[in-house]
């Protein structure tokens, strides 16, 4: 029988080297990136069935890396492999088009169990918040306005940049645009968020989980 294709996405090399490890034996195991921008240009590449991603990842995060992903390739899978027990990080991370999400720390006994659910067309959550998200749904806690919610695709990638402490000019090279481009959005990022300078920037950007502390 065919293994399922699976591509792994994690900044920290080792934890990923021991991802690949623990999957190999039930896996094929296609590829492994370390930001969200190589995640973007692997799952296009490589059309995994499956995607194990990590949600802190610079460049571009991996809920709006699953985003683009889900909305070229739908058929994709994607479980979430992170250190975020909070509940808003799991309801952010299936609206935007996951099928599991697996803390870290259960990796070992839960990331297979994962993995084999979402391709039998199944939601998996970490038994360790199932029950809190249920009652974050229940309470409408994800009906609530998110303050990012009035930025574009290309907005938000501009945001995470920034709040990362890059220039104008360095977020320009990466995204391939100019730089009086990169200057517009920021100027319109700060406008629709109400903010004036690049500290509250930072603050937002980690409140809405698109960067770390």
């Amino acid at each position: 029988m065919k293994k399922a294709r699976i591509l792994l996405a994690d900044d920290h090399r080792i934890l990923a080297g021991g991802l690949e490890s623990l999957l190999a034996s039930d896996f094929e195991v296609i590829g492994t990136v370390e930001d969200g921008r190589a995640l973007l240009a692997a799952a296009e590449k490589l059309r995994p069935d499956v995607i194990v991603a990590d949600i802190s990842m610079p460049l571009l995060n991996g809920i709006e890396a699953v985003r683009q992903i889900k909305k070229a390739q739908g058929d994709i899978k994607i479980v979430f492999l992170t250190m975020h027990p909070d509940v808003t990080y799991a309801a952010s991370a299936f609206e935007a088009g996951a099928s599991g999400y697996v803390l870290k720390h259960s990796a070992p006994s839960e990331l297979i169990t994962a993995i084999t659910s979402v391709l039998a067309g199944q939601q998996y959550v970490t038994p360790l918040i199932a029950g809190e998200l249920m009652e974050f749904y229940r309470d409408g806690g994800h009906k609530q306005r998110n303050a990012l919610d009035g930025l574009t695709p290309r907005q938000r990638e501009v945001l995470q940049l920034l709040a990362e402490g890059r220039s104008p000019k360095e977020i320009a090279t990466i995204l391939d645009l100019s730089s009086r481009t990169v200057e517009f959005h920021k100027y319109k990022i700060m406008e629709e968020l109400g903010v004036k300078t690049a500290a509250e920037l930072i603050r937002l950007a980690i409140k809405h989980c698109i960067i770390d502390k």
